[in-house]
């Protein structure tokens, strides 16, 4: 009986041993891949506690989590003929872990070895510029590459990115010198473009102070108004010719209506004198003549005073 009692014991302890030698616990961020008798079962065990035939069956874990995997630095010339130096860095995960577990070694190194001649392919493939300024397009290029067989072994290309190019240190001296000259550049066309627009509204504003020339005093103290306010010890304040103009034009003006004064008033003022004249010279010989103006506005001629006769002379 208690051999019996003894032979049960053991045959329990037996099958628990075995049952824990068949017991697998999968992770969460894994997916368990059985092979029975080196035949892999079409499902894969998902996380959890998972049993398996002793010494039948065999499990691969196959994680899916996203690989951040860098791509070293490749060394290419470019299509413009440019030597750079490219780093990159790719994002993988694995789809299918049944085909990730048999259709490929070790998944990691095929795709970093696929990564590293894309990456070559596509320097070589693109101009200088499309690696400093286009890579959006050069990212989504090289991810196409890269997964077009990664496909194949159950992987999936997230994205690869270039991290940085690294030129050569004559190129960059030429670029950082021809980036000053574009920017010299464009700070002449910016001057000179603001010039010709001064030069235009200066232009409009001279025509209409010559149109107006009270502008141009109104101007002038505006801007001594604007030189008082910077509070200077002297104040040195120009003359304008506009107003010398002026003041010309104005005496010209005065000197014409003078002119034309003396001339309604030297008329009458002859008349008269030449009228006094003749009635001098007719008291010596006769009675005085009376002589009245003419109220005729033009003036006559006046004659000129006869001469006085002379004595005459005694004979002898």
């Amino acid at each position: 009986m208690d051999g019996a009692v003894v032979g049960v014991v053991l045959v329990v302890v037996a099958a628990l041993l075995v049952l824990r030698s068949g017991m697998r616990v999968v992770n969460q961020v894994e997916r368990g891949v059985v092979f029975r008798w080196g035949k892999a079962l079409p499902e894969y065990r998902r996380p959890g506690i998972t049993f398996l035939i002793p010494f039948a069956d065999r499990m691969r874990k196959v994680n899916t989590q996203v690989v951040t995997m860098p791509v070293p630095t490749q060394e290419g010339i470019t299509k413009d003929n440019v030597s750079v130096k490219v780093d990159a860095v790719v994002y993988f995960r694995v789809t299918d872990p049944i085909r990730a577990a048999i259709e490929v070694q070790d998944y990691v190194f095929a795709v970093g070895q696929v990564a590293q001649s894309s990456l070559r392919s596509i320097i070589g493939k693109s101009d200088l510029d499309d690696l400093l300024t286009d890579r959006e397009r050069l990212h989504e290029g090289l991810a196409l590459m890269i997964d077009s067989p990664a496909a194949e072994w159950g992987i999936h290309i997230d994205r690869v990115e270039i991290k940085d190019v690294q030129l050569p240190e004559s190129l960059k001296r030429s670029m950082s010198r021809q980036a000053e000259a574009e920017r010299e550049r464009r700070a002449r066309v910016i001057t000179a473009d603001g010039e010709f627009q001064a030069a235009q509204q200066l232009a409009n504003a001279s025509r209409i102070m010559s149109e107006t020339p009270e502008a141009m005093q109104l101007r002038l103290l505006q801007t001594v108004v604007e030189v008082a306010a910077e509070k200077n010890s002297t104040l040195v304040m120009p003359f304008p010719v506009e107003l010398l103009r002026y003041f010309e034009r104005a005496t010209k003006r005065l000197d014409q209506e003078v002119e034309k004064n003396e001339r309604e008033l030297d008329g009458p003022a002859a008349l008269k004198a030449g009228i006094e004249q003749i009635a001098a010279v007719a008291d010596k010989f006769g009675p005085a003549a009376q002589l009245t103006a003419s109220p005729e506005p033009e003036p006559e001629p006046v004659p000129s005073p006869a001469p006085e006769p002379s004595a005459p002379a005694e004979r002898p």
